[in-house]
């Protein structure tokens, strides 16, 4: 039964499926169709809303959730939410919900694509190839390096770490790790893995993918101060969030050759991205497209729905960041 109590404010469109749920249970408002909202046009928009659906590319601050007097939740359809001023949400007495466990294996996947298209060189030999520059077979052409026997180092031991390192194993990879929580031994063993402090991390591994989640503590983990500590044929791969690299230090320890490649489908100022960075043949940028399959944005999509409508009918949310 269609709640008609209650009305939401969707910020841009969500998959067909997710806005035909909503159709079906509740009252709401698109506020971009074919490109995302200003933060003003959010304002105007949410005065009378009891509840919200945002993107990641959302800032959902202080100013908009004030302009909201009824607001119950805001679902965020994305596993990070650092996007949302939960602080002041919870404050107010605001849910505030995300998508999480069902982007992993997804995200997992993209890292290893990743990992093969630097390693390998895919990207940049599809390029010579459809430039029509591929005349015969050289020993020498788009030489890159094998995984076998290499050491994988996860920053980050969460769900998406954890299903990286068991994609690895097949390769005979060394496996180590670094997390603010340890491992318990069992889990250890189940995914062949072993604790590292992460400037040893840093030092000792061939290929390097970054899984954490950004906050204080992480925002620039990997920086001016210590990417040099990581060895010149060394791959570096994010998929998490932009701002745990400062980027400017990593295109220049990519056009020093100080670092081997590196592989980001994130960015510290997405969706700008450091000039230098754009030029550089040995790293293979993605447009944030971690968790873009169609199976698995569509369950984000009516997760987010879901959470909305569940708070909205007086129950409690299925995924909540925050308590209230």
């Amino acid at each position: 039964m269609k709640n008609r109590t209650s009305k939401a404010l969707v910020t841009k469109k969500l998959l067909p499926k997710a806005m035909e749920y909503l159709e079906n249970h509740i009252d709401f408002q698109v506020a971009g169709i074919d490109r995302y909202p200003t933060k003003d046009e959010i304002i105007d928009r949410i005065k009378d809303k009891q509840g919200l659906v945002s993107l990641l590319v959302d800032r959902i601050d202080k100013d908009i959730i004030q302009a909201a007097p009824d607001l119950k939740i805001i679902a965020n359809c994305a596993v990070g939410y650092n996007n949302i001023d939960v602080s002041h949400a919870t404050e107010r007495g605001i849910w505030v919900t995300n998508t999480p466990g069902v982007l992993t294996n997804t995200t997992a996947d993209l890292t290893w694509g990743l990992i093969l298209s630097v390693a390998r060189r895919i990207p940049q030999a599809d390029r010579f190839t459809r430039n029509k520059k591929y005349k015969n077979w050289e020993l020498d052409l788009f030489l890159g390096q094998d995984l076998e026997g290499k050491q994988l180092g996860i920053i980050g031991m969460g769900r998406i770490g954890k299903a990286v390192a068991l994609r690895a194993q097949p390769f005979h990879l060394k496996i180590v790790y670094t997390d603010p929580i340890k491992l318990s031994p069992e889990e250890e063993q189940i995914h062949k893995a072993s604790y590292l402090p992460l400037e040893d991390l840093l030092k000792t591994s061939d290929i390097i993918t970054i899984h954490t989640t950004l906050n204080k503590e992480t925002h620039h983990l990997i920086s001016k101060k210590n990417i040099h500590m990581i060895k010149e044929q060394a791959i570096l791969i994010n998929v998490s969030r932009g701002q745990v690299v400062e980027e400017k230090a990593l295109a220049q320890a990519l056009k020093r050759r100080t670092l081997w490649a590196a592989g980001l489908d994130v960015y510290e100022n997405e969706p700008e991205i450091e000039e230098n960075l754009l030029s550089l043949d040995n790293a293979v940028l993605l447009p944030h497209i971690g968790s873009a399959s169609i199976e698995t944005r569509l369950k984000m999509s009516m997760m987010a729905v879901k959470n909305l409508v569940a708070v909205l009918s007086g129950k409690k949310p299925l995924n909540p960041v925050n308590q209230i």
